[in-house]
């Protein structure tokens, strides 16, 4: 397994991690996602261990905390310093009005649930699963401090942040002193590439590491979608449960994309899902892609995407395939890259 700096942290990473947003289908959105419990969740658990995948990301919300609590057991009998764990808070949580946000109340009550589920003294990678528009920043970036300081949590990390939200968190951090979020966990795959425009070039001069959460669009990468296929019917998507929604993917930029990732798996011998998630691995920026699976056999395929590389007239292929215009200011920008340079691609 290789493994990857964490932005601008000492911490290393695996490429890849697995996420337990299958882990115990609590509720009805979540059974879309799947209901794995304590005695297959650990039976997962000891495969990714075996191939070096030992950073494992849940949330307090995954089923309403159900995820948590079986990860927790799962994870019994591992060394705990041979293991990452990385979970997040913000969004609602229980009853009450300070039942959601990024404020020092909600933040200092989540995480004491999120220890207590995991069965852990500490979280190594501790995210704001989204941007709060109502705390300040200055309170969100405090209190995550206190925690860092208390020994509670290893490391701060965004999650689903706008670029503003992003940079005024960092400057924030900087400005006091207090500890600046290293990673940005966000949605990038080969059916929606918006991350590039304005999130990657900041992650590249902010020195702020990326990990992928649905790197196969809630599946559409997997294999079974194809230009004259039926729609699936069985999976998230059919089911509604895609974290992804069906208006951000653009139907003939899809199909054109799915052709090539059909052409270059026979060239590569290679499955469809692992030629998408090695495409990624090839980006600037990518610290590490979250894997699901609800089984043994997705989660050995899904492993199967590294030890090997796309070739650079592969990657162009792809990138050329999954295409779509910029919105502005993008578009505006990009008329002259010498002033305002894209990232780099092709080394």
């Amino acid at each position: 397994m290789e493994y990857r700096q964490l932005g601008a942290s000492g911490l290393q990473v695996p490429v890849l991690s697995f996420g337990t947003a299958t882990f115990g289908g609590g509720n009805e959105f979540f059974k879309a996602w799947g209901s794995t419990q304590a005695e297959e969740a650990k039976r997962l658990i000891d495969i990714c261990m075996e191939a070096g995948v030992n950073l494992f990301d849940t949330a307090d919300i995954y089923s309403d905390g159900l995820a948590e609590e079986v990860l927790g057991k799962a994870i019994t009998g591992h060394q705990r310093d041979k293991l990452l764990l990385s979970t997040k808070a913000t969004f609602t949580f229980g009853e009450g009005p300070n039942n959601q946000g990024s404020s020092r109340f909600h933040i200092l009550k989540q995480i004491e649930g999120s220890l207590k589920r995991l069965g852990t003294d500490y979280i190594d990678i501790y995210h704001m699963h989204g941007f709060d528009g109502n705390t300040p920043v200055e309170e969100t970036l405090r209190t995550l401090d206190d925690l860092v300081q208390s020994g509670k949590i290893r490391y701060i990390a965004a999650s689903n942040f706008s670029g503003w939200h992003l940079m005024k968190s960092l400057g924030v951090s900087e400005k006091y002193g207090w500890n600046r979020y290293v990673a940005h966990q966000v949605y990038y795959s080969l059916a929606n590439r918006e991350y590039e425009w304005e999130l990657m070039p900041l992650g590249l001069d902010q020195q702020v590491g990326a990990i992928i959460w649905s790197p196969l669009s809630a599946g559409r990468l997997g294999g079974k979608y194809g230009r004259n296929k039926p729609v699936p019917t069985e999976g998230r998507v059919a089911q509604g449960g895609s974290p992804v929604p069906e208006m951000v993917v653009k139907e003939e930029v899809f199909y054109d994309t799915i052709d090539v990732l059909h052409e270059v798996a026979e060239e590569t011998s290679k499955s469809v899902a692992q030629v998408a998630l090695n495409w990624l691995l090839q980006r600037p920026t990518v610290s590490s892609i979250i894997i699901g699976a609800r089984n043994e056999e997705q989660l050995k395929q899904n492993l199967g995407a590294v030890g090997w590389n796309l070739t650079k007239e592969q990657v162009k292929r792809l990138d050329e395939a999954s295409t779509v215009p910029p919105i502005y200011p993008y578009w505006h920008q990009w008329q002259n890259k010498t002033l305002n340079p894209t990232p780099e691609f092709y080394k």
